[in-house]
């Protein structure tokens, strides 16, 4: 769980201007809506295998929905309960999941700063019983800072899977 939080609550240093953002089509799923009575998605109850495209990694971020959710939708500012993986683009060697955790359950955290810049504006729109692919270029992580297990000028993938917004 530390390593988890370590990661998303890193904050990618200093810049704040947009750099844009790639999105591809999704694969047509769609997910029900989460509520008290209703549970997520059977999709969403194992852990994804996160899949590096070939070629080299884009420079913009790259957000693809894998399960569209159809609850309520994350902002920038939303505070989301989500499960993860993320590897490196470059090999696809897992850095972090929280599926890992010792407790095996969804983390909670604000999207409004503390995260890295590809998570705020790659979340953001996302609905609540969505599965989510995010390719976050350098810029949009730690760019030239390394974290543990992460190198200077990574780009990484991750699977996200949002469980509940508060």
């Amino acid at each position: 769980m530390l390593a988890a939080l370590a990661l998303v609550l890193a904050a990618c240093g200093g810049s704040t201007t947009a750099t844009g953002v790639q999105t591809a089509p999704s694969a047509g799923l769609t997910a029900q809506p989460t509520t008290a009575t209703t549970p997520l998605p059977a999709a969403l109850s194992t852990k994804p295998t996160v899949t590096v495209p070939k070629g080299p990694p884009p420079k913009t971020l790259v957000v693809k929905d894998i399960i569209k959710g159809t609850g309520p939708a994350a902002t920038a500012s939303s505070t989301v309960t989500v499960q993860y993986v993320g590897v490196l683009y470059k090999n696809g060697k897992q850095f972090d999941a929280s599926w890992n955790d010792s407790s095996g359950q969804p983390t909670s955290f604000s999207l409004a700063g503390g995260v890295i810049q590809g998570w705020t504006k790659g979340i953001a729109g996302m609905r609540v019983g969505g599965r989510r692919e995010l390719i976050i270029p350098p810029n949009l992580a730690y760019g030239s800072k390394s974290q543990p297990k992460i190198p200077a000028n990574s780009t990484l993938v991750f699977v996200v899977d949002l469980h509940s917004i508060s």
